[in-house]
């Protein structure tokens, strides 16, 4: 049996002819750039997701740098952020001239927590972004309450956690902005890079809008200096098709994990996800702790079954980051996590009979 990592194709044979329609009418059209079809997926995705404004970008780590540079963070400000997250989480911060500073995860769920965010503040502490990761939120009522104390502002990381919950508070709707990525892989993907911001602040919303769109809301009334970063109409049109059936692959990436939970229970050289209470977790990822974890990649290779490592080395121990000047003995954590974690295939069209094997397979190995 083969078993891909992720599965698109078998996303787009479910929902062809949503998917060539829209692009057709698109090419149709030739609304490339803007247009109805960004302006339709915008309200769309507000009236499902809960929020005010949508702003919708070129991919999600504009959407984070534009968020920061709205909120005036720059040269002199910190940063704080998780330390076990994709790249861009970090580069952005950079690029607006601030500086990074990294928060070692939680051993159960893998994530920021607000004990590590309150020892990592500082007086030059502008704002936290709170990484969402796998699909589960991170301790929002702990963060959000260190924030409001110190007046900092709270950015939220969604690239991995759409319509994930906490406390029935969806994820991006807590803090003062939401950055989410469309990257083809997501729970929600376009067929390219898409990205957008979400935010109830009015004014905020507007910077944003005008900042990503070279400092204009109308075209050569450039009232800042900006940047180009906007949604394609191709992408736009790809998410609107997919929109309707979100909540359902959401579910059944619920369902995969608790199938995925049935089938590896009891095998005690693994550790599987935990859900924290109060919370949904969507599931963008299926990791798990393993021992052997390389040997144990290799074997399920050989056994047709694609899995992935995220992330193989922590943020803090990149070479990016040297320049820091921190010891990777400063993030235990996330530095045992780096030779442990792997994830499994998950995909809404992931069958029951392939989970069954996946875990047959790490049994396998382990007996």
């Amino acid at each position: 049996m083969q078993v891909p990592f992720v599965d698109l194709k078998a996303q787009y044979q479910n929902i062809k002819s949503s998917i060539d329609t829209a692009i057709a009418d698109v090419v149709a059209k030739t609304a490339f750039i803007g247009g109805e079809y960004v302006k339709s997926f915008e309200k769309a995705f507000a009236e499902l997701y809960g929020v005010k404004h949508v702003i919708s970008c070129a991919n999600g780590t504009d959407s984070l740098y534009i968020i920061m540079k709205m909120l005036g963070v720059g040269y002199g400000d910190e940063v704080i952020t998780a330390a076990n997250s994709w790249i861009s989480s970090s580069e952005t911060i950079s690029q607006t001239g601030a500086k990074p500073v990294f928060t070692d995860p939680d051993t159960t769920y893998m994530s920021m927590s607000a004990e590590m965010v309150a020892r990592a503040i500082t007086p030059a502490t502008k704002a936290v972004i709170v990484v969402h990761l796998h699909g589960q939120m991170a301790d929002m009522e702990g963060i959000v309450r260190i924030c409001k104390e110190k007046n900092i502002h709270l950015i939220e990381d969604c690239a991995q956690s759409h319509f994930s919950e906490f406390e029935q508070k969806r994820a991006g709707t807590i803090g003062v902005a939401g950055s989410f990525s469309f990257y083809p892989g997501k729970n929600l993907g376009a067929y390219g890079d898409a990205g957008c911001i979400i935010t109830d602040n009015d004014e905020l919303a507007e910077k944003c809008r005008m900042y990503a769109n070279h400092g204009a809301l109308k075209k050569h009334h450039h009232e800042i200096e900006g940047i180009n970063s906007r949604m394609d109409g191709l992408q736009a049109a790809i998410l609107l098709a997919k929109l309707p059936h979100i909540l359902n692959w959401t579910q059944a990436r619920i369902r995969n994990a608790a199938l995925y939970n049935q089938y590896m229970a009891g095998i005690n050289e693994i550790i599987l996800p935990v859900v924290r209470p109060g919370t949904v977790h969507t599931f963008h990822l299926y990791m798990i702790r393993a021992q052997h974890r390389d040997e144990l990649q290799a074997h399920l290779k050989n056994r047709g079954i694609e899995t992935a490592i995220h992330y193989p080395t922590a943020l803090p121990n990149l070479p990016a980051y040297k320049y820091l000047g921190v010891d990777s003995s400063i993030f235990p954590v996330a530095t045992k996590l780096q030779q442990e974690i792997l994830s499994l295939p998950m995909y809404p069209e992931l069958s029951e009979e392939s989970i069954k094997y996946v875990a047959e397979c790490v049994r396998e190995y382990y007996n």
